[in-house]
């Protein structure tokens, strides 16, 4: 679920919150086209953002928010990434240069399970190295 403090898709930069909830899954992507970069900065709760390269290897770890070293991670543009959250409730605050259009927002991952897939829970836990 977002909260948005940008007045609509156009504006530039957006900036909204982001709760999730410990279970929800994201399938990976990257903002290639037009390349956007992306800031998360955890308010609530705790989280990991995962980084990867073309072929679905991990790249790195963010562990962010309460009982991390770490609040918050840029990702740069075109890196493909995805967040979990760690405890029951994650509330993030997040900026990425707008304006925003749903067919161009992101590109997702071949490599990763499409959200709803019953291979989630398997390869979220394979990717935090759980």
């Amino acid at each position: 679920m977002n909260f948005n403090f940008h007045s609509g898709p156009e504006d530039n930069p957006h900036r909204f919150l982001n709760v999730m909830l410990r279970g929800t899954y994201v399938q990976p992507h990257r903002h290639l086209n037009p390349p956007k970069s992306e800031a998360f900065l955890a308010l609530k709760g705790s989280g990991c953002v995962v980084t990867f390269d073309d072929s679905g290897a991990v790249t790195a770890r963010y562990f962010i928010g309460e009982g991390h070293d770490a609040f918050g991670v840029d990702i740069a543009a075109g890196v493909w990434h995805t967040v979990v959250a760690l405890s029951d409730v994650l509330v993030c605050y997040e900026v990425k240069p707008g304006p925003w259009d749903a067919s161009t927002d992101k590109e997702f991952a071949e490599w990763a399970p499409a959200e709803g897939s019953r291979d989630v829970e398997r390869y979220v836990s394979g990717i935090l190295n759980l």
